[in-house]
């Protein structure tokens, strides 16, 4: 007798639909899985026979035979688990088919036929509804999860009898309505770390600004205690709240990842602050199965690399490619799959390796100790970062002053918010959404510069051999700070500002 259940595979973040087939036929008796499949999925035929007898169901001695299609793909995982065992029940008779038509199931079984919660169920559901599947049966532990997303009813089951029960004769099974627009609401009232917090640096905080309102890169330099971190910490709330098709894009790759919370659904930035020991793999993604690393959760969020010379330096020229394109490769023999990489860079680093350069009263550093430590970024690394801000000691008058002197995060976000709808309206119809992601093909279109500034840029690009990259980058954070001031126009004090940002290191 043969039987059918949907479920689904990951491939990298993506999902891909697939066909649990089971068939039950005299002859030797056996349990035989195929169709491309790991370890872990071969295992499950020890797994789903122990369930299924712990759950009352007793298999008579028959040749059971198990295929997951399409079997070009390959499975991994333990997300197969109970449709295997709810496919192997029906091919048995103890449902009938018509039961598991327009039915989607995941979960993995424990011995006892407890269904226990698995990775990467949002995306799962998604690609479900997009194959015209009317209900998916997930772990009670995923429910929330699933039930983020609308237009097909989701069920949590946490043990295989209530399972069957539900296929049978329809025995309720728990649902869940997810207000996604309350939920990203209710984070955007939120109290967040305040701007306010911080004295002085009135310099490093405007660096933060536009490169917020324009989502450049930014590198913090400065000695220890000088509020690099508070800075980079704070990002995040001058960023504009995630859409709802943001928030489900990023909650994707987080399922996969398995650090999606508790709520089901992501509803701020993500904001990622790696150690600096972390490997490559850790970083970009990748393994066996490949999941995604820091570079892809921190997705329309920031990436904070604090200590950057302290990173390995293999791990950090990983960050080059994901920079310049948006996303990151991952080529197996299995295929390619591409991670996306939509981040802004927010990184820090002391001046020298003990942090108190060029104050020879307390560094102790060689002038050669200093530029080898400095060395340890690339130049071509270097280059992609737009602002450079040098974050100084705070004078005791500024530490002491009342937090009352300083902008809040609130009016901060305030003129980001302006800015960037700015950009929205600029580059509606286009591939844009921030000043950041343009091309050198449109900057011309984008980014005209009257006669005046335009000799002004070219006297600078020859004092300072500049390189192209630079150039370009030099005019989108001008970009930016005239839509900061709403000017329509990139006038020659917006240039000076922006030159302001770049490192000596780099201009020279």
């Amino acid at each position: 007798m043969f039987s059918l259940v949907r479920s689904a595979v990951l491939y990298g973040i993506e999902c891909r639909m697939i066909s649990v087939e089971a068939d039950v036929s005299d002859g030797l008796p056996g349990f035989a899985m195929v169709g491309c499949l790991s370890s872990e999925v071969r295992e499950a035929q020890d797994r789903v026979r122990t369930a299924l007898k712990n759950s009352g169901y007793r298999l008579p001695p028959k040749k059971i035979t198990v295929n997951l299609a399409p079997a070009d793909i390959r499975k991994s995982g333990s997300a197969y688990d109970l449709p295997i065992a709810i496919a192997v029940m029906a091919a048995h008779g103890y449902l009938p088919q018509e039961a598991l038509e327009q039915k989607f199931l995941l979960g993995e079984l424990g011995l006892d036929g407890s269904i226990h919660g698995i990775h990467g169920v949002l995306g799962m559901v998604k690609e479900a509804r997009k194959a015209g599947c009317s209900s998916c049966i997930v772990p009670l532990a995923n429910l929330r999860e699933g039930a983020v997303i609308q237009g097909i009813r989701v069920y949590g089951a946490g043990h295989l009898r209530e399972v069957v029960a539900h296929l049978i004769s329809g025995e309720h099974l728990p649902e869940e309505s997810i207000d996604i627009e309350g939920k990203i609401s209710e984070d955007k009232n939120r109290a967040k770390r305040d701007f306010a917090d911080i004295r002085g640096q009135h310099m490093a905080k405007r660096a933060a600004e536009i490169a917020a309102a324009g989502m450049h890169n930014l590198l913090l330099s400065g000695p220890p205690g000088a509020g690099k971190t508070m800075i980079a910490s704070r990002i995040p709330g001058i960023l504009p709240p995630l859409s709802v098709e943001e928030a489900l894009e990023v909650s994707q790759i987080h399922s996969v990842a398995g650090t999606l919370p508790g709520e089901g659904i992501l509803t701020a930035r993500p904001f990622r602050m790696p150690h600096h020991t972390i490997s490559p793999v850790a970083l970009a993604g990748g393994g066996t199965n490949p999941r995604p690393g820091e570079i892809s959760l921190a997705h329309r969020g920031v990436l904070y690399l604090d200590e950057l010379p302290e990173f390995q330096k293999d791990t950090l020229e990983i960050l080059r490619q994901p920079l310049e394109e948006g996303e990151i490769r991952i080529s197996r023999n299995s295929g390619q799959y591409v991670f996306p990489a939509g981040f802004m860079l927010v990184a820090s680093r002391n001046p020298c390796r003990c942090g108190f350069f060029p104050d020879r009263r307390k560094c102790r550093c060689s002038d050669y100790e200093v530029r080898k430590y400095l060395r340890r970024i690339s130049r071509p690394l270097l280059d992609r970062i737009d602002l450079h801000v040098e974050v100084q000691q705070i004078p005791y008058e500024d530490l002491v002053q009342g937090s009352s002197e300083e902008e809040t995060t609130t009016q901060i976000r305030a003129r980001v918010l302006r800015a960037q709808e700015i950009q929205r309206e600029r580059y509606d119809g286009s591939t844009y959404r921030f000043n950041a992601e343009l091309t050198a093909a449109d900057l011309k279109k984008y980014c005209p510069i009257e006669s005046e500034e335009e000799r002004h840029m070219k006297q600078i690009y020859e004092q300072k051999h500049l390189t192209a990259r630079t150039y370009h980058r030099l005019l989108k954070v001008a970009r930016t700070i005239a839509d900061l001031e709403g000017s329509t126009q990139i006038a020659m004090r917006h240039l000076d500002e922006a030159v302001l940002y770049r490192p000596t290191e780099l201009l020279m």
